[in-house]
């Protein structure tokens, strides 16, 4: 017991050591290159591993996207809430619209992606239809930019793995009710109920979540208050889906 200590500190000793070496080098040029590669294993390394243990247990301060609006002047409206303070009607909507194999798989849901595929491989010339699951929307949320290359796909596979490691499923659905794009500056439900439908995001009924469920993948475009035929049309669908949700038991993983 009385060597443990002494082996500590050597061990940090030598670790000082290293990343003292690393960054400055043998005194004499500047070893730019070992500092790129060291920032770039810092970066999706410890400090994303880091970032979810922080925030596993604190409201998420905000997104890239949000600050990238912030430095294009562009307004943007965000407060968390608990996942109790949301109604679970959202929940459900969310599950049913996004995700329904969300409390089922560990990141990825490759029957969607296999699907996804055969229907790109039917018709080349479409555009390649999401099949992204709520893990994967929190990764690329909590740290990405939105912008489409395959360099981000990438990143947000290796993201999405960690998400599910160091986060619990009703964790991950929280922070993407609080964080997603609900369009026109408004993250999150707390923004969405409150701009929307002006009641706090506890209050939300079936078909006001089955709504802002359905608007989802193109918020900006389509509108949650004035729907035209499509948006009602697959707002019922949602409310259908929703009432599997609870049926099928498809959210037990969020369930307390």
């Amino acid at each position: 017991m009385s060597n443990r200590p002494s082996r500590l500190w050597r061990l940090s000793a030598k670790l000082f050591a290293f990343l003292r070496w690393t960054w400055h080098g043998d005194g004499g040029r500047t070893p730019w290159l070992r500092r790129l590669l060291a920032v770039v294993i810092f970066l999706f390394g410890p400090a994303p591993v880091l970032y979810l243990l922080i925030f596993r247990f604190v409201p998420v301060p905000g997104t890239p996207q949000m600050a990238l609006r912030l430095a294009t002047l562009e307004p943007v409206h965000y407060s968390w809430r608990s996942f109790d303070d949301i109604s679970p009607n959202l929940a459900r909507a969310v599950i049913g619209s996004e995700d329904q194999n969300f409390c089922n798989h560990h990141g990825f849901d490759w029957d969607d992606i296999q699907q996804a595929i055969k229907q790109h491989e039917r018709h080349p010339y479409r555009r390649i239809r999401g099949a992204s699951t709520i893990s994967q929307q929190v990764a690329r949320t909590l740290f990405l930019l939105p912008v489409r290359s395959w360099v981000r796909k990438g990143a947000e596979a290796y993201l999405t793995v960690l998400v599910e490691a160091f986060w619990p499923k009703k964790r991950i659905l929280t922070a993407y009710l609080n964080l997603v794009d609900w369009g026109n500056g408004n993250f999150g439900a707390a923004a969405a109920s409150e701009a929307y439908f002006h009641i706090r995001p506890s209050m939300l009924s079936k078909a006001q979540a089955a709504r802002l469920a359905t608007v989802l993948p193109n918020p900006d475009k389509w509108h949650a208050v004035r729907p035209g035929p499509y948006v009602s049309s697959r707002t019922e669908t949602v409310m259908v889906r929703s009432w599997e949700v609870t049926r099928d038991e498809l959210d037990w993983c969020i369930k307390d």
